[in-house]
């Protein structure tokens, strides 16, 4: 029976399951700086184009960063995203959730603490979707 207080947390896993928690937010923070190292070598890898990354941490409960490129073409975004998921999965980052994989306009692929969109360059002009979230914050009633 779970003590008092304590949250409780589902896990959907085959095999081993891995703590949900960090065992402290520091630790927690370098795992995500991590993970962003890795995801970024791997798109540098894949030859993406216009790679961004955004600190959302604390902007949002999705997850600590957003990262966004583009690919050349359809064939191109499939291999860029492909050949993440692999490299996550060898760095022993988990299965990331994936969507338009099939397509190859515009993949999102959700690793947790990390999220990556990989675009096809006018999909991408047509979302801005970097531009949503790096944009300032804005105190509440002031307006500049």
């Amino acid at each position: 029976m779970p003590r008092k207080g304590r949250p409780l947390t589902t896990v959907h896993t085959k095999g081993r399951a891995h703590s949900a928690i960090p065992k402290s937010p520091e630790r927690g923070a370098d795992a995500a700086a991590r993970a962003l190292e890795l995801v970024l070598a791997s798109l540098e890898d894949s030859k993406a184009e216009d790679i961004v990354s955004i600190n959302i941490a604390g902007k949002s409960a999705l997850g600590d960063y957003m990262v966004v490129v583009s690919g050349r073409s359809n064939r191109h975004v499939t291999a860029i995203s492909e050949h993440l998921i692999s490299d996550m999965k060898d760095e022993g980052l988990g299965s990331a959730r994936v969507e338009g994989l099939e397509v190859g306009d515009w993949v999102l692929i959700d690793a947790g603490d990390i999220i990556v969109h990989v675009f096809r360059p006018e999909i991408r002009e047509f979302y801005s979707i970097e531009r949503m979230w790096s944009a300032p914050d804005i105190e509440e009633g002031r307006l500049h």
